[in-house]
């Protein structure tokens, strides 16, 4: 089983760490984007978004980091990070659905405008885009923090793929200037992620 990933890329770095938590043995193939080596022939047959991470396990290709973690889990067996009890996991499954259509999207703004660009030498950040980012992560932000001053996981009062979607995008606080510092227990919380295995294992700087 193959994972094609960026370790730039927090989308495939939630996969990453699924895996690393799962202890699920996936070959990982890295797709240098910087090189443009998701446009090239053979990764667009694979994917023709030419986006990380795609999963390839025998004949069956699979997108969308959300949809591979939720597969590795399914392939490993029962696990508490994605219980298979119904409410449990649809408990998971709408963080999982946040993180794809609210979270992530929020912080790719701010990312884009201000780490991004630079990085490939592109135009200079639009103030206007960042401020947009700045109002969709504050928003975000600020309902993360009010679920964590109650609860110390997203979902299910442990570690679950809700917690490893959610925080991967998180990467970029520094570098994107995410405007999480005054979110107390926001940051707890990423404190802890930051503690796991996995986290330390996907870190790009290593």
């Amino acid at each position: 089983m193959r994972l094609y990933h960026f370790p730039l890329s927090s989308n495939a770095r939630r996969a990453r760490m699924t895996a690393l938590q799962l202890g699920v043995p996936v070959e990982e193939v890295v797709v240098d984007l910087s090189k443009g080596q998701q446009r090239t022939p053979e990764f667009l047959a694979l994917n023709p978004a030419g986006r990380v991470p795609v999963l390839v396990d025998g004949d069956f290709v699979l997108t969308e980091s959300h949809a591979i973690m939720a597969y590795l889990a399914d392939l490993s067996g029962p696990t508490p990070l994605y219980p298979a009890e119904r409410k449990e996991r649809a408990d998971v499954n709408r963080w999982l659905f946040w993180s794809a259509h609210h979270f992530t999207p929020a912080v790719s703004v701010l990312n884009w405008e201000r780490l991004v660009k630079g990085l490939i030498g592109g135009q200079p950040a639009d103030p206007k885009e960042e401020e947009r980012g700045e109002r969709l992560v504050t928003e975000c932000a600020r309902l993360l923090d009010d679920h964590l001053a109650k609860n110390e996981w997203l979902a299910q009062g442990r570690l679950t793929l809700a917690d490893i979607a959610v925080a991967t995008p998180l990467m970029s606080t520094v570098p994107a200037r995410l405007p999480v510092d005054d979110r107390r227990h926001l940051r707890a919380w990423f404190g802890r992620i930051q503690e796991l295995e996995s986290w330390k294992k996907t870190n790009p700087a290593r």
